[in-house]
C-alpha cells in the first residue's frame, strides 16, 4: 500500500520569531519539506531539518514566485509520495492566508493535514503598537477586512454601511495601496472624519513604524511618510490609548537588530528582553573532525596525562561522547587533573561528575600560559616533563601548545570536532545589511569573521560600513582590524554574556535605537 504523508498548514505568525506557537516550531523541526512564505522572519528557518527540502512560494511586491494552484499542487504532490509538510505561512493560515483554499485542495485528495493555527498581524501589529482592538469603555467589536480589493467594482463583497456605523474598532490588512478609496468609502457611508486612524509598518519588528492621524487625513500622512507594505491600519476611537500604552517602541533597544555570526545559544536572551532582533547566521557548522585515530590514541593511554585541558562547551561534549562510542568512561581519565577554559566549559564539564582544578583568569592562550606558568610538579619542577592532553578544534592557535613545549612539557592536541563553512546561503543577509537592517554584527571568533568574507564576497567589507562591529576579544578583534575595518564593541573578558553586557552599554550609549 502506498504510504502517504501529511502536511501542517502553520501559521508562523507576524515576525517577532517569539510569537511563533511552541505547536508549530514542533511541526517545522519534523518536516522533510517545507514550503514557506515571503513575510516570515529568517530565522525561523534555522531549525528546519538540514536535509529538508526548502520551497520558496513567497509573494513580494505583487511578484508571486507561484500561483496558488502550483501551491497546492506541490502540497499534494509531497504529501502523496509519503513526505511530512510543513505549509509555513506568515500570520495564521486562515486569516487572508489562503490557507483554507490549501486545506480544500488536500481535503479533496483525501490526504491528512493539520491546521497549526498562528498570531495574525491584524492583532499583533495593533498591540505591538499599544493600541488594542476592544477596550471595555471604548468599543467592544472589531472587524478584520483586507484592504486590496478592488472596491470600485460593482458587487463588493464589503458592506461598507455597516462598517462605518456597526463595528466599534476596523483593522484593514494589505489596505496601503487603496487608502485613497477605502477612506473615502468609510467618510461617505457615515464614518466621522475625524476619527483617529493608526498605520503601523513591519509590526512586531524592529523596523517597526507607526503613524497616527484621522480617517479624513491618513491618507495624506501616509503618501508624505512614504509608508509601503506591509502595514496594518487600525481605525476607531482605541487609537488614542496609544499615546498611553505604547510599549515596543519604547524598549531600550528598539530598532536594533544584532547579527549573530555562530550558532545561537544562551547568552543573548537580555538583548531580545530589551527590544533588540538577533538575527542568526552561522558561518561555521560544527562537525567531526576528518579523522578520530588522533583522539582514540590519546584516550587509549588517558591515565597518563597530569592535566587535560577543555577549551570549549563543544569540545568536551565531543570528547565524552566519543569516550562513550569507545565503550569508555572517566575511569580510564585516571588521576588527571582538569582545566577549563570558561565558565560555560567549566560547566560543561561538571555535568560528567568531574571536579574542575584550574580555570584561567583570561579565556585564551595567553590565559592558560599565565595560568600554568608557575606551576610546579610533585618533585618542584616547572613543566618539564608534565604530560598535557589539549582535545581542541581541528583549526587553533598553536601558541600554548608551544610554549609547553619550550618548557619542556609534553602536549597530545588531537581534534574532537571541526568548524566548516556552510555551503551558499548569504542572499537574505546581503539585503538586510544594504538597507541597513542590521545595527550591531557580532563576531565570536577569527574564524566567524574570516568565513563572513567569504560567503559575502567581494562586497563584505562595503556590507559592514555603517554597522557596529562587536569582537569577543583581542584576537577576533585583530582579524576584523587586519581586513581594513575598525572594532566599536569588545567586552573586557572573551564570554558571550560579557559580549552582551558590552552590546547593551554601547546600544545606550551611543544614543541610537536603529531606526
Amino acid at each position: 500500500m502506498e504510504k502517504r504523508g501529511k502536511v501542517y498548514l502553520v501559521g508562523a505568525g507576524p515576525g517577532d520569531i517569539g510569537l511563533m506557537t511552541v505547536k508549530g516550531l514542533r511541526c517545522l523541526k519534523k518536516a522533510d519539506v517545507v514550503v514557506y512564505d515571503y513575510h516570515l522572519n529568517a530565522q525561523v528557518l534555522n531549525y528546519i531539518k538540514k536535509d529538508a527540502e526548502f520551497i520558496y512560494a513567497g509573494k513580494r511586491g505583487g511578484h508571486h514566485t507561484m500561483s496558488q494552484d502550483e501551491i497546492n499542487a506541490i502540497l499534494v504532490d509531497r504529501a502523496k509520495g509519503g513526505k511530512t509538510v510543513c505549509r509555513l505561512k506568515g500570520g495564521d493560515p486562515f486569516v487572508f492566508g489562503r490557507g483554507g483554499e490549501e486545506a480544500c485542495a488536500l481535503a479533496d485528495e483525501g490526504l491528512q493535514f493539520e491546521v497549526v493555527p498562528g498570531v495574525s498581524s491584524s492583532v499583533a501589529a495593533p498591540a505591538y503598537a499599544g493600541i488594542p482592538l476592544t477596550h471595555r469603555k471604548i468599543s467592544s467589536s472589531f472587524a478584520v477586512i483586507p484592504g486590496y480589493e478592488d472596491i470600485t467594482k460593482e458587487g463588493s463583497a464589503i458592506a461598507w454601511e455597516k462598517l462605518a456605523t456597526g463595528v466599534g474598532t476596523l483593522v484593514f490588512l494589505m489596505a496601503v495601496k487603496n487608502v485613497d478609496v477605502l477612506t473615502q468609502k468609510l467618510i461617505e457611508n457615515g464614518k466621522p472624519p475625524e476619527t483617529p486612524v493608526a498605520v503601523i509598518r513591519w509590526g512586531t519588528r524592529p523596523e517597526q513604524q507607526t503613524i497616527i492621524s484621522t480617517l479624513g487625513g491618513i491618507a495624506g500622512v501616509m503618501k508624505e511618510n512614504q509608508i509601503r507594505p506591509p502595514a496594518v491600519m487600525v481605525i476607531g476611537e482605541v487609537v488614542r490609548l496609544r499615546e498611553k500604552l505604547k510599549w515596543y517602541e519604547q524598549k531600550p533597544l528598539f530598532g536594533h537588530r544584532v547579527l549573530l555570526t555562530r550558532e545561537h545559544s544562551s547568552g543573548f536572551e537580555n538583548l531580545e528582553d530589551m527590544g533588540a532582533e538577533v538575527m542568526e547566521f552561522p558561518t561555521f557548522e560544527i562537525v567531526p573532525p576528518a579523522s578520530w585515530q588522533p583522539l582514540d590514541d590519546a584516550l587509549g593511554q588517558a591515565g597518563s596525562y597530569d592535566w587535560i585541558i577543555f577549551t570549549s562547551a563543544k569540545g568536551v561534549k565531543f570528547f565524552f561522547e566519543r569516550l562513550r562510542e569507545l565503550g569508555m568512561d572517566i575511569r580510564c581519565l585516571g588521576g588527571a587533573k582538569i582545566c577549563a577554559v570558561g565558565p560555560k566549559t567549566a560547566k560543561a564539564v561538571e555535568g560528567f561528575c568531574l571536579r574542575v582544578d584550574m580555570v584561567p583568569g583570561e579565556f585564551r592562550a595567553e590565559g592558560l600560559i599565565k595560568s600554568f606558568a608557575g606551576l610546579r610538579d610533585s618533585r618542584g619542577k616547572n613543566l618539564e616533563g608534565m604530560r598535557f592532553l589539549l582535545p581542541r578544534a581541528q583549526e587553533a592557535r598553536e601558541v600554548f601548545p608551544e610554549k609547553v613545549r619550550q618548557m619542556g612539557g609534553h602536549i597530545d592536541v588531537p581534534a574532537v570536532y571541526r568548524a566548516v563553512r556552510p555551503e551558499g546561503g548569504g542572499k537574505r543577509l546581503k539585503r538586510f545589511l544594504k538597507e541597513g537592517k542590521i545595527t550591531i554584527a557580532t563576531f565570536t571568533s577569527g574564524a566567524t569573521f574570516t568565513n563572513f568574507l567569504e560567503i559575502m564576497g567581494g562586497e563584505a567589507k562595503e556590507l559592514l560600513k555603517g554597522t557596529a562591529i562587536a569582537a569577543i576579544g583581542p584576537v577576533t578583534a585583530k582579524k576584523v582590524e587586519e581586513a581594513g575595518l575598525s572594532v566599536d564593541i569588545m567586552p573586557e573578558t572573551a564570554t558571550m554574556e560579557a559580549l552582551e553586557k558590552a552590546i547593551i552599554e554601547w546600544a545606550m550609549n551611543s544614543g541610537t535605537n536603529g531606526s
